[in-house]
């Protein structure tokens, strides 16, 4: 499984919709999850990858971790795997 269908696959879960129903280019406003929702897929993406992710839920803004859609979360997601490497 691709980091894509991971990633996909948890904001679904998350969203309680379907993977299909996820595209690269929904935004997380768009697929309803809030900010806890946000919390708790970042916690599922870096317990899947072993990864950390620099996000703090209370200063999005201040992040380097881009969220505007599902595109740039994954690509974030596969920067930091392939820093950790």
């Amino acid at each position: 499984m691709s980091t894509q269908d991971k990633v996909i696959a948890i904001i679904a879960e998350q969203a309680v919709l379907d993977p299909s129903d996820v595209t690269l280019d929904s935004t997380l406003e768009d697929l309803g999850i809030d900010s806890l929702g946000l919390v708790e897929s970042i916690f599922a993406i870096e317990e899947e990858f072993d990864i950390s992710i620099p996000f703090n839920a209370n200063e999005p803004e201040q992040s380097d971790f881009d969220i505007s859609n599902v595109a740039a979360i994954i690509a974030g997601i596969d920067k930091l795997i392939a820093a950790k490497g």
